[in-house]
């Protein structure tokens, strides 16, 4: 009896052994970022936060998402601004806020803050125990509280391979893409974006790159930043026209369970303008 099988139309399996032939040409080389792109996951003796985080520094980032009334968004916008204004003049305090948004495009009446701690989770400890018993920051929280729906955070670390954040004029649009990971999948994801992130710099709109800590686990946030809405468009039609994009997007599309997109307009206090 003949066997039978599925078969795949005929345009998708031709694309399908083009990127497989284009993938296996331009790595041939054998080691570490092989092994990774042919799904051969060797045994590990280190955590992925120390394989694919910056070793030469010991920044630590958190993310804050607060849902905020919608007719309390400008007097919350003010009252962060006054804060976090104070602790940037305030160098006893090891932390800096990256930058902070308002959601355009996402969730409603949204604010988002991204801080980073020099020094990791002992300038993390320290500031939260100094702002504890500020009994001024204390007066903020409660204020700020009555303004809340609700918030949350993560603490993250950044990718090794992207940009360092650091202040920037506009006016500028910005977007966050968040992805939940399958679990065990990080290093893989690190892997390919190692090299798919050369696709997306030409530009200057890759402003940052993170994998979460502590909070929701196996989630990424890369942030870009872009002039307007057309632009945006433009450039992520342009990376499609380079050799090797194709690829990337292919092999880590199976690694994600969901995706999320914010656009993002910067407050008047954010260093990301």
């Amino acid at each position: 009896m003949a066997a039978t099988c599925s078969i795949l139309p005929k345009g998708q399996l031709l694309y399908r052994n083009a990127v497989k032939l284009q993938v296996a040409r331009r790595f041939s080389d054998k080691g570490w970022f092989q092994s990774m792109f042919v799904h051969e996951v060797e045994a590990r003796k280190d955590a992925h936060s120390n394989l694919l985080s910056k070793s030469e520094t010991s920044d630590l980032y958190k993310i804050q998402f607060h849902n905020v009334k919608p007719e309390c968004l400008e007097a919350y916008n003010n009252l962060e601004a006054e804060v976090q204004h104070k602790l940037h003049l305030d160098q006893d305090y090891p932390c800096d806020v990256v930058g902070s948004w308002n959601t355009w495009y996402g969730d409603q009446d949204q604010a988002v803050h991204l801080w980073r701690y020099t020094g990791g989770y002992p300038a993390l400890t320290e500031c939260l125990t100094k702002l504890n018993n500020n009994k001024e920051y204390r007066h903020f929280r409660m204020e700020r509280s009555k303004m809340l729906v609700s918030r949350r955070n993560q603490l993250l670390l950044e990718f090794s391979f992207w940009n360092e954040p650091t202040p920037r004029n506009g006016p500028n649009i910005y977007e966050m893409r968040s992805y939940k990971l399958k679990p065990g999948t990080m290093i893989e994801w690190g892997n390919h974006w190692a090299r798919a992130i050369k696709h997306r710099q030409e530009n200057n709109e890759a402003v940052g790159g993170f994998f979460s800590q502590i909070g929701d686990l196996y989630e990424v946030h890369h942030l870009w930043a872009y002039k307007d809405l057309q632009s945006r468009e433009e450039t992520r039609n342009s990376a499609w026209q380079k050799e090797g994009w194709d690829s990337s997007v292919y092999y880590t599309v199976p690694l994600i369970r969901s995706m999320e997109s914010r656009i993002m307009i910067p407050t008047k206090s954010s260093p990301l303008q």
